[in-house]
């Protein structure tokens, strides 16, 4: 009984200290990796030339491939109305048109945009004649910070692009992803349904 505790000790020490050896030389190994990882610069990405359209006009551009159309409509292009909050398609900010749809542009690579009829808030008005739904936006207070407006009017221009006369339910289901931290939704609900009621007018 000794004998075989003997050898059962044996081998449990024996096992011990070559998991310690063996952890005290790789130790210094992986912390070598790691240090040079760490220190690596990161792979530089050349940019690319691309054509993006933009409420009418093609920008011929230059951006790197990784750039979201959001951050080349704000950088490169200057269009300051759409907005970055979340960056991550979670709150409807940066909402702009795809040929007519609403989309999330920080979602999107300006790549996939190109070909395609882009479409921001300041593509909207005509000049000095505001979009029905920014002038019915104003007029029923419907903005309070307006961080998250824009996103707003652009999806609910579109919804009055494809239902001149929307109901509340179909208003609420536009608003979906869109996240107000000042609570605007009724006054915007208010100025949607005020709207549907005016005859059609263009902007």
């Amino acid at each position: 009984m000794s004998e075989t505790l003997s050898r059962r000790s044996f081998l449990k020490d024996t096992a011990l200290a070559s998991t310690e050896a063996f952890i005290a030389g790789a130790a210094p190994a992986a912390a070598a990796a790691a240090q040079a990882h760490a220190a690596a610069p990161p792979a530089a990405t050349q940019p690319v030339a691309l054509t993006l359209r933009v409420n009418g006009d093609a920008h011929a551009l230059q951006l790197a491939p990784e750039t979201t159309l959001a951050e080349a409509l704000r950088g490169a292009l200057g269009l300051s109305g759409t907005k970055i909050a979340c960056d991550r398609g979670a709150c409807s900010a940066c909402t702009v048109w795809l040929d007519g749809r609403p989309v999330c542009s920080c979602m999107l690579l300006a790549l996939d945009a190109e070909g395609h009829e882009v479409t921001t808030i300041e593509g909207l008005a005509r000049g000095d004649a505001l979009h029905p739904v920014q002038a019915a936006f104003i007029e029923h207070d419907a903005l309070q910070c307006g961080f998250c407006t824009p996103g707003m009017v652009m999806s609910c221009a579109a919804l009055l692009e494809h239902t001149p006369c929307p109901d509340a339910g179909q208003v609420k289901q536009a608003l979906a992803g869109h996240l107000c931290r000042c609570g605007s939704y009724p006054h915007v609900l208010e100025a949607m349904l005020d709207l549907a009621r005016q005859p059609r007018r263009q902007p």
